[in-house]
């Protein structure tokens, strides 16, 4: 997409600080990082969100987030990481290109995402459960 700011860095146009390159997937330092050495990674290939990504170059992604989330880790001295991915702005996604996030975690860093809830009994969980299954394809 002509207009797309990770487009215009997987392409080179754009300068970026890549750690991984393959032939559909690019990985690079975030600008605003949580933690210095949060990277992005992301398919080559346009899409919007998880649900327009082409299902095929799931197992690209997820090889780049196993082979990223690894030498962050070893590069930082993290103790863990985080792998997040963000749907539609009120899912806080601020860059339409479907993307991916590797945060490298230290004990005791303190970052919280967000806060848990309940469900009110086991059956109202059940019947959530059944909405989504009756909606899958």
């Amino acid at each position: 997409m002509a207009d797309c700011i990770f487009c215009m860095i997987a392409e080179g146009k754009i300068p970026s600080s890549k750690v991984f390159e393959s032939d559909t997937v690019y990985a690079f330092l975030d600008l605003n990082p949580v933690h210095k050495g949060h990277t992005l990674i992301i398919p080559k290939k346009h899409a919007k969100d998880l649900l327009r990504l082409p299902p095929e170059l799931g197992r690209d992604i997820v090889e780049a987030m196993q082979n990223v989330g690894r030498a962050v880790m070893e590069a930082t001295g993290a103790d863990g990481f985080n792998v997040i991915q963000n749907n539609g702005r009120a899912a806080g996604q601020e860059v339409e290109h479907v993307h991916w996030h590797i945060i490298p975690r230290f004990d005791g860093d303190g970052l919280a995402f967000w806060a848990q809830t309940k469900y009110e009994s086991m059956d109202a969980m059940n019947a959530m459960a059944a909405q989504i299954r009756a909606r899958l394809v």
